[in-house]
């Protein structure tokens, strides 16, 4: 009878660091998600503060407004990134629950997708504006 009190203690040990670690990988995804917001944010802010800074000196400005629409789409692809991170949160609480656990696949792969594209862009970007301005 022992044995069966402490098998069942030590399941629910388990079971409860299970929980707590699929509650960390969240948040983790609720940091990133937040730095890629944040991150974003500064991108457009600071184009809009360069084309007021220019103007102000007098200096006309031709820009596509390309850093706006990338800053726009950093803040929304951190909000994506949080609301997958909310997804998957569920989808392994549910897995654990279950005890059918799958690790994450195709949503690893696609974070790292993404993120390689938007840092290319950015070099791209950058070199491109480099390049036109020197």
């Amino acid at each position: 009878m022992a044995d069966t009190a402490n098998s069942n203690a030590g399941s629910n040990l388990n079971r409860a660091r299970d929980h707590l670690a699929n509650e960390r990988t969240f948040l983790a995804w609720v940091r990133t998600g937040a730095a890629i917001v944040v991150f974003g944010f500064a991108i457009g802010r600071f184009s809009i503060a360069m084309r007021q800074l220019a103007a102000f000196g007098g200096h006309p400005v031709r820009t596509l407004g390309f850093s706006v629409w990338m800053g726009a789409g950093s803040i929304v692809a951190g909000v994506l990134l949080v609301v997958a991170g909310q997804v998957r949160y569920r989808k392994t609480r549910a897995q654990l629950d279950s005890g059918n656990f799958e690790p994450a696949g195709f949503a690893v792969d696609l974070v790292t997708i993404l993120t390689v594209v938007f840092g290319l862009l950015l070099a791209g970007y950058l070199i491109y504006t480099e390049r036109s301005l020197g």
